[in-house]
C-alpha cells in the first residue's frame, strides 16, 4: 500500500485551473505570465512610481502576480505591509475587465474580494470598482459592422441583459482618457482573440488581438507585452497591415512562439500556435526570437522583416537561404492559383450534366454549367494538379511531422475539367508526364518543409509558395536525394528536415 507524505502540501493555484471561457477568450496560466513579466528590466518592480495595465482583465492573474514582485521590490522603501499594500493597488495597478463577470473575478484575485470597499478586502477602496474598472458601452454600428472593431451588428445587437463584448479599451478614439490622462510604463495582457463579423455564408471570425496592440502603442508606454495567437505571422482576415507593422517594427526586442497552442493553454486548440513579445519604446534593434516545441527551445537574434514572409523556425532561415542563393528566376507563388480557380464556390449546387467538376474530397467528380465555369488563366484545357485549399484540416499542432499532401487529398484533373474553391490549380501542363513530375516534386520531404515555413493555419494560398522554386517538370520522378544534392542541403539540415515532415504513405521519396 502507498504511503502519503504528510510533509509534501499540495497547494495549486486556483487561476491555473478555471475553465477558459471559449477558444477566443482565455485565461492565461499563472507560469505563462511569469514568463511575461521575467523579460521585463526586474528593476521596476522596485520602482513606486511604475504603473502598470492590463487593458483586458480576465482573471487578474497579470496584475496579482506584478503585485507579488512589487511586493517584494518595494519592501525596503515601504517598510510597513499594509501601507506598501495600499501604495501599490492605489498608485501602480490598474485594469479594464473585458465583462462584468470578469472585473469581479479580476478584483477578487487582486483585492482578495470582488468589492474593494468592503471589510474583506486587503485595501480600501472608496468604491466597488477600485482600479479594476468594467464599462458596459455598445458598440457604434455603421453598415452592420462596429466602426472600432468591425463585429457584426447582427450577432452583438443584444438585449441590455446580455454581454455585447463590446471592449472599452478598442471602442474609444482617446483611450489616454480612460484614466483621465494617466501614464502607464508596462501595457501587457492576453486581449480577446476575435469576434464574429457576420461574413460568409455562416459565423465569419474577425481578429481583434491586434486592435488590444495598436491602441496600446497610442499610449507610449516604456514597454508593452502581450500574448496573442501566432496567425499574424502570415497575415490575412484584417491582419495584413497589422503584420507588416509588426515585422518593420524595432521595437519589438523579444519574440517567444510556441508551435502548439495548447503548451501554452492546455485545453484550448487553435491552429497555428501561440506567441507572446515584448515591445520596448526607447530600444530598438534586432529580435530575440525563441522558437518552443515541446522540450525543444531554439533562439536566434534577427531581423523580423528579412524576407517578405516570416519564416517562424530559426532553424529554417538558413535552410531557405541556401536554396534562396541558387538563384532561381520563379517561385511557385507566381504559379499556384489564387482561390476559386474557376468561379466555382464550395457553394454551387452540381447538376447530373455539363462541365466535369472536382468538388470537395468528399463529393468527388460532378458537373457544373459551361456558363458559370472562367477560365481566366487559360487552363481549362490543361493537365491540372489540384491541392485542397484545406490541405491539413484538424492539424492544429505544428510542431507534429505535418504531411501537407498524400495520394487521397489531391487530384490530377484532365483536359476539360474544372474545380471547386475547395482546391487550388498548383500547376497546369501540356501533358500529363508532367503533371505527375510536378506531382512528385510537391511530395519531397524538402518541397513540403519549405511550404511549412509560411503555415500557421489549416488553409493554404498562393503565397505559402513563396520558397519553393519553379523547375523543369520533364525528366520523371523528382527525389529528395535529388534536390538535397542540387541544393546543398546538409546531412544535418536533411536530418531537421525529416524530423518536421510526415511520411507519405509510408513511402521514403528519397
Amino acid at each position: 500500500m502507498a504511503i502519503r507524505d504528510y510533509s509534501v502540501e499540495y497547494n495549486p493555484d486556483v487561476l491555473s485551473c478555471l475553465a477558459n471561457l471559449s477558444n477566443d477568450e482565455v485565461f492565461t496560466p499563472p507560469s505563462i505570465v511569469n514568463q511575461m513579466l521575467d523579460l521585463l528590466p526586474q528593476d521596476l518592480f522596485s520602482d513606486p512610481n511604475v504603473t502598470f495595465l492590463d487593458p483586458a482583465c480576465k482573471t487578474g492573474v497579470f496584475l496579482r502576480e506584478i503585485a507579488k514582485r512589487l511586493i517584494a521590490g518595494l519592501a525596503e522603501q515601504i517598510p510597513d505591509l499594509q501601507q506598501r499594500i495600499d501604495h501599490i493597488f492605489h498608485n501602480q495597478l490598474f485594469g479594464i475587465a473585458i465583462t462584468e463577470m470578469t472585473s469581479l473575478l479580476s478584483r477578487r484575485s487582486i483585492y482578495c474580494s470582488k468589492y474593494p470597499n468592503s471589510i474583506f478586502s486587503v485595501t480600501n477602496f472608496n468604491d466597488v470598482t477600485g482600479n479594476i474598472r468594467y464599462k458596459n458601452i455598445p458598440h457604434l454600428w455603421k453598415d452592420r459592422k462596429c466602426i472600432f472593431c468591425g463585429a457584426s451588428e447582427k450577432e452583438y445587437r443584444r438585449d441590455e441583459s446580455l454581454e455585447t463584448h463590446a471592449y472599452e479599451f478598442i471602442h474609444t478614439i482617446h483611450p489616454e482618457r480612460i484614466f483621465n490622462d494617466m501614464k502607464f510604463d508596462v501595457i501587457i495582457g492576453n486581449p480577446p482573440y476575435q469576434l464574429s463579423d457576420g461574413g460568409g455564408t455562416g459565423k465569419s471570425a474577425r481578429p481583434i488581438y491586434q486592435l488590444f496592440i495598436e491602441q496600446s502603442k497610442k499610449l507610449r508606454p516604456r514597454y508593452i507585452s502581450m500574448i496573442i495567437p501566432s496567425r499574424w505571422f502570415s497575415g490575412g482576415k484584417g491582419l495584413d497591415e497589422f503584420r507588416t507593422s509588426m515585422l518593420s517594427d524595432k521595437h519589438i526586442r523579444v519574440l517567444v512562439d510556441y508551435d502548439n497552442f495548447k503548451e501554452v493553454f492546455p485545453g484550448v486548440d487553435l491552429a497555428g500556435g501561440a506567441c507572446y513579445f515584448l515591445w520596448d519604446r526607447d530600444n530598438l534593434g534586432k529580435c530575440e526570437v525563441t522558437n518552443i516545441s515541446g522540450n525543444t527551445k531554439n533562439t536566434m537574434i534577427r531581423e523580423l522583416n528579412e524576407f517578405n514572409t516570416f519564416i517562424r523556425q530559426n532553424q529554417a532561415i538558413q535552410i531557405v537561404k541556401k536554396i534562396d542563393s541558387k538563384g532561381f528566376c520563379k517561385f511557385l507563388n507566381e504559379v499556384v492559383s489564387s482561390r476559386m480557380p474557376f468561379g466555382i464556390p464550395s457553394t454551387y449546387k452540381p447538376i447530373e450534366s455539363g462541365i466535369p467538376c472536382y468538388f470537395t474530397q468528399r463529393i468527388g467528380l460532378k458537373y457544373v454549367y459551361q456558363k458559370d465555369v472562367s477560365d481566366s488563366m487559360n487552363i481549362l484545357n490543361k493537365w491540372k494538379l489540384l491541392i485542397p485549399k484545406a490541405p491539413i484540416a484538424g492539424q492544429t499542432d505544428f510542431s507534429k511531422p505535418v504531411g501537407f499532401y498524400h495520394e487521397g487529398n489531391i487530384r490530377i484533373a484532365k483536359p476539360g475539367e474544372c474545380c471547386s474553391e475547395s482546391w487550388l490549380v498548383a500547376g497546369a501542363f501540356e501533358t500529363k508526364e508532367e503533371a505527375e513530375s510536378y506531382k512528385s516534386y510537391l511530395f519531397t520531404k524538402v518541397v513540403r518543409f519549405l511550404l511549412l515555413q509560411t503555415v500557421v493555419s489549416q488553409n493554404i494560398t498562393r503565397k505559402n509558395f513563396c520558397f519553393i522554386p519553379d523547375l523543369g517538370y520533364y525528366h520523371g520522378k523528382y527525389t529528395d536525394k535529388m534536390l538535397c544534392k542540387e541544393w546543398g542541403i546538409t546531412d544535418e539540415e536533411w536530418l531537421y528536415i525529416d524530423s518536421k515532415i510526415l511520411e507519405i504513405n509510408g513511402d521514403e521519396n528519397a
